[in-house]
């Protein structure tokens, strides 16, 4: 089944911090970054306790506390696909947990309203992840502790690139082209001439002015 998840900078929310997450059977990982939103860092592992079915947990609660203490902007759920783009039986997991999120954060008494809550494309992140702490020395027992959190840094950062890449090439300024007036340069007249202030002394560029101005 084909998925599609959101794109990064599409009704962009502007600057701010955002968090990531990854959303697992046992445990949620979560990364967030800077105000620039350009450098995505782990945060903490909340073990999973919400289901399909029931009231919000103990992980809902957390992850609504996080978004409010580092006064996120956007929220961005991983969404697992295929390399062909397919979902798998963890889709239903992160959409779960993005519905709860959405449900508390546009609650009427909430003053979290304005935080987006977005499923970004998340492909291979556990793979990059387990290769990244390999590399780094951190054997595979003790990476279990933060596996999720590196996976969310893989969501969270390949979001904010992607997004800098969007926000870049949609606000190019425009260059000057042949049609647009330039201004035009004209020369100081020369001290002490006997023509009126008012007129400009032709001059021809010299070997030692090749600016054309004395």
């Amino acid at each position: 089944m084909k998925v599609t998840p959101d794109v990064p900078g599409v009704n962009d929310p502007g600057p701010g911090r955002r968090l990531g997450i990854d959303v697992g059977t046992v445990r949620i990982g979560v990364a967030s970054s800077d105000r620039n939103a350009t450098l995505a860092t782990p945060v903490e592992t909340i073990p999973r306790v919400t289901g399909f079915k029931g009231r919000d947990g103990a992980d809902i609660d957390r992850l609504i506390e996080l978004i409010e203490e580092y006064r996120a902007v956007e929220v961005v759920l991983g969404l697992p696909r295929d390399l062909k783009g397919d979902g798998s039986h963890s889709v239903k997991h992160a959409k779960e947990i993005a519905f709860r999120i959405r449900r508390r954060l546009n609650n009427p008494d909430s003053a979290l309203s304005n935080v987006a809550v977005r499923l970004g494309d998340e492909r291979l992140t556990t793979v990059v992840a387990l290769r990244a702490m390999r590399e780094s020395g951190v054997g595979e027992k003790e990476g279990r502790k933060f596996i999720d959190q590196a996976a969310a840094v893989e969501i969270l950062q390949t979001w904010l690139d992607t997004r800098a890449n969007h926000l870049a090439q949609n606000s190019l300024t425009p260059q000057a082209t042949p049609d647009t007036p330039q201004p035009e340069q004209t020369s100081t007249p020369e001290t002490g001439s006997d023509k009126s202030s008012t007129e400009q002394r032709p001059v021809t560029p010299g070997p030692e002015n090749q600016n054309g101005t004395l």
